[in-house]
Formats: C-alpha cells, structure tokens, sequence
C-alpha cells in the first residue's frame, strides 16, 4: 500500500471507513481525496493519475465504481462496503485497495517510462 497521508476524526468503529461516494477534496487538486465524513487522504502523488485505464486513471475508476449506487430500473443497490465486510472481512478494504492503486500506478508509470522508444 502506498503511504498517503489519512487525515480523520474520531475514526472508532467499523462503520467509519463506510464509503458512499469518494470525491477530489477540490475539483482543481488530485493529491487530496475525500473518502468519507470521517476521512480525507492527501499528499496523493500526481503522477499517479498518468497511469489510465480504459480511457481514465484507474484512481478515478475507482474512486467512481467503489461508490454506492442504486439501479433506477430494478432498484438493486450495488454497495462494494458489502463486499469488504461479507468477504474480505476487513472494513478497511476500500481504503487499502485505493492505497494499492497507488502504489501500482506509480510502478507501472515508472516502468513504461523505461521501455526505449522503437524508433519506427
């Protein structure tokens, strides 16, 4: 897991690492992410975001299918939160699967940045 800084509150019970919806602290600032009421990470490195998949940094992908929804049709609620708790058993889940990302991003960049160029 990458080490991102975790700003929260009184952070006491399983129930806190909860998330709804994980949004940018500021449209204009990446390196800061609001988990949940009870918890912020920052110092999110930049580069992190170089790392896209299909068409998006898998951070976002994450940030956007890690969050509860609710089909308008059938009415079925997707809560990746069940997930954590029922097989994972770990309530932290989302958050160290977002602190991996992190860290897999920042590798993979690193990486492709290395491959030479083929000069065709």
């Amino acid at each position: 897991m990458y080490p991102v800084k975790i700003e929260h509150g009184k952070v006491t019970k399983p129930d806190h690492y909860y998330v709804r919806k994980m949004k940018f602290a500021k449209k204009e600032d990446k390196s800061r992410v609001v988990y949940n009421e009870f918890i912020t990470l920052s110092e999110i490195p930049l580069e992190a975001y170089k790392y896209i998949v299909n068409g998006k940094p898998a951070l976002e992908w994450i940030m956007e299918r890690y969050a509860v929804t609710t089909d308008k049709d059938s009415g079925i609620t997707n809560d990746a939160n069940d997930y954590a708790l029922e097989t994972e058993n770990n309530p932290k889940y989302i958050l160290e699967l977002f602190q991996r990302v992190i860290a897999v991003s920042l590798e993979t960049v690193k990486l492709v940045g290395e491959i030479p160029r083929l000069g065709l």
